[in-house]
Formats: structure tokens, sequence, C-alpha cells
């Protein structure tokens, strides 16, 4: 019998893939102790940041979803951006 994957769950409930592969988390320092923080830092700890790109092709094969390279689809986005500008202005 072959191996069967299994997803690491640690990593599965604290981090999300989004379509393009890039790996989002949330922050730390909101559980308690509010008190002292100002409501700016707060509000900027609600939000998810994005996982830098070295820690994010780890978290991505734990999670088994190693073939995003959000890199690459950002190049090609780019691409057909600019491919697209080029073909308005010839005409």
């Amino acid at each position: 019998m072959a191996y069967k994957f299994k997803p690491n769950k640690s990593v599965l409930k604290r981090f999300r893939v989004s379509k393009t592969g890039k790996v989002k988390r949330g922050h730390s320092f909101r559980s308690h102790l509010l008190s002292g923080r100002s409501s700016k830092k707060k509000r900027h700890l609600r939000r998810s940041a994005i996982l830098f790109e070295g820690h994010a092709k780890n978290m991505r094969q734990m999670l088994g979803v190693s073939g995003l390279r959000p890199n690459q689809i950002a190049h090609e986005r780019a691409l057909a951006a600019k491919a697209e500008a080029a073909e308005s202005q010839a005409k």
C-alpha cells in the first residue's frame, strides 16, 4: 500500500492559503493585556499578515499544496498586463 499524505494539523489551524498560493497568518499579542496597547496597534493586529515566501514554501509543503507558486503567478499576470497595454496602444 502506498503512503497516504497527512497534512500537519497544527499548521492547518494557524495558516490559510490564498488562491495564488500566498500563506496568511494571524498576529500574536491579541489575547490579553490589551489595555496597554493603542487603538491603532490593536486595529492593525486584527488583520492577517502574509508569511514571508521562504517560510511559506515550507508551510505549503506541510499543508499539501506545494504546487502553488505566488511569485510565478504574479510574474505571469504582470507579463499579461504588459502585453495587453502594448496591444491597446498599437490600436
